[in-house]
């Protein structure tokens, strides 16, 4: 039964499935090159460190573009500010810890 529900049905899975293969490959990409830069040596110290780093930011973007399908297409802003302020209460919860944690440090020496 090769109906027009079947047919869209079938599109949006080849869709789906582009997007993941599209991902994965990117992500397998940037984390190929995340572990060549200390294997080979091509940067050290900060430079690598920083190298690492940006990597690491690209790769949370691809995961969030091709895997959890964010963007910033009106019908999806709700999910992104979502995961914004998630990102914004993990980063206080952190920052505040270790600021309190450095505080201490400080007033025992």
């Amino acid at each position: 039964m090769t109906g027009p529900r079947n047919e869209e049905e079938h599109e949006e899975l080849r869709r789906e499935r582009r997007a993941l293969t599209i991902g994965a490959v990117q992500a397998l990409i940037l984390t190929c090159a995340a572990f060549a830069i200390p294997a080979t040596g091509l940067l050290t110290g900060l430079a690598a460190l920083a190298g690492i780093a940006l990597l690491g930011v690209l790769q949370i973007a691809v995961h969030f573009r091709w895997f959890l399908h964010l963007d910033l297409r009106r019908s999806h802003r709700h999910d992104l500010q979502l995961v914004l302020f998630t990102v914004l209460i993990v980063t206080l919860m952190v920052g505040g810890s270790i600021w309190i944690l450095f505080d201490l440090h400080d007033r025992m020496m």
